[in-house]
């Protein structure tokens, strides 16, 4: 067998995987009561929320550099918060068998932002908690409509 067969058994072999293990996401997603409304609300409170830590991480980076060091946890969790964000987005995009934990881990994420956030007066810190509090909602209910998860409660 040349180079070219085994890349060819290997991509086909890839693709059925691939194939299969959707499958098996998106039925065990219909058992646990999958509702393609609400991971869609999900999604786009994902996105929504990864896109406002990104514009939040620049406010505070330039409100470290300007020695405002009380906005330095801020700076920290938006960054963790959009990195779960972004993971929780692409979970739920392509109905990933994990997306129960994504999400709940990304609810955690968020709700921990939106307090810290939430503790600064500029619209930006303000807005950034906003799009935090949803995007914890809309996860917890994803989870919980795919039949729960042990974190999705905390």
């Amino acid at each position: 067998m040349d180079r070219r067969e085994s890349l060819g058994i290997l991509g086909t072999t890839i693709v059925g995987l691939v194939a299969g293990s959707s499958g098996r996401a998106e039925t065990a997603a219909g058992q646990s009561g999958h509702n393609d409304q609400a991971h869609e609300e999900c999604l786009k409170a994902c996105n929504s929320c990864a896109d406002e830590c990104a514009e939040t991480f620049h406010h505070c980076v330039r409100e470290v550099a300007s020695d405002k060091q009380e906005h330095a946890a801020a700076l920290r969790l938006v960054a963790d918060c959009e990195s779960f964000c972004r993971l929780s987005a692409s979970m739920i995009a392509r109905m990933s068998a994990f997306m129960a934990y994504s999400c709940a881990a990304c609810a955690d994420a968020c709700r921990d932002c939106a307090r810290e956030c939430g503790k600064f007066d500029a619209s930006t810190m303000k807005d950034c908690a906003k799009a935090c509090r949803a995007c914890e909602a809309s996860c917890r209910t994803t989870v919980k409509a795919m039949g729960g998860h042990d974190r999705a409660d905390h």
